[in-house]
């Protein structure tokens, strides 16, 4: 079994002794419905005439470990934001990342681009929780959750205005994905049970996707011409967290910038 099978059995385990009671559930959803709308990340991402930088920030991840000791989430977004980034991504997995909904919640306070959760959501209430801490978006995994989880996921997501992003690395997932009329599909470019990395993943991907739905290519992606080799396949953005948060500040910041300077 690998970790993402792992990971997944892990997170099912602990949602299911915390799942709220019914009239818990409908006030979350309630509640969920009634906050405040934030920007689209889609519509972020398909405008200007530069390929949309996603810029993450997670305190540290299993194949990487310790990335921003120390580091405010804020302070990291700010700076992504003064150089071009385009929209924000956040772990909120606790476990394995370090990771929790109030770094969510300082990023979405502190910057006006659209902020993307990034976790293992495995159920409909972790998709209130992610609108009521400020995002745009939800990551959902399409290898962790069956067609009707998935369908269900993106639906609930619409009715209280939160964006899905559905994250697939097969040809089995991303016609799942589809199948459910996902608009916002990003191709991972690691393999959640091995943890390697390859940007072929996307050139192979990419030529099944439709040209209205927004592509993003996300994971191994380290330079411009990375960024090139994704866009010349069809990605309309990229999502980048640890080949940045590896870098001291000032090198985290130019190459924020260039890699949020190519040009679509």
């Amino acid at each position: 079994m690998g970790y993402l099978d792992q990971k997944a059995r892990q997170v099912r385990l602990l949602r299911a002794r915390e799942a709220p009671r019914p009239r818990e559930f409908d006030r979350l959803r309630e509640r969920a419905k009634a906050r405040d709308r934030v920007g689209s990340l889609e519509a972020a991402l398909r405008a200007g005439d530069h390929v949309a930088l996603i810029a993450e920030f997670k305190r540290r991840s299993p194949s990487a470990g310790q990335l921003t000791e120390g580091e405010r989430p804020q302070d990291v977004a700010l700076m992504y934001h003064e150089n071009g980034a385009a929209a924000l991504s956040v772990l909120t997995d606790k476990p394995d990342f370090a990771g929790s909904l109030d770094d969510l919640r300082a990023v979405a306070k502190s910057v006006q681009l659209p902020a993307l959760r990034k976790d293992f959501i495995v159920d409909i209430a972790g998709i209130f929780e992610t609108r009521l801490a400020g995002a745009a978006a939800a990551l959902l995994i399409a290898r962790i959750l069956s067609r009707l989880e998935l369908k269900a996921m993106v639906e609930s997501a619409k009715e209280v205005g939160l964006e899905a992003l559905v994250e697939v690395h097969d040809e089995r997932e991303l016609e799942r994905a589809l199948d459910v009329g996902a608009t916002l599909i990003g191709i991972n470019n690691r393999d959640l049970g091995t943890l390697t990395t390859d940007l072929e993943v996307t050139d192979r991907l990419a030529q099944r996707v439709p040209g209205n739905v927004t592509l993003v290519s996300e994971s191994g992606i380290k330079s411009a011409d990375d960024v090139r080799r994704v866009r010349d396949a069809g990605a309309h953005a990229v999502l980048v967290g640890e080949s940045l948060l590896r870098l001291e500040s000032e090198a985290r910041a130019k190459r924020t910038s260039e890699l949020s300077g190519v040009e679509r």
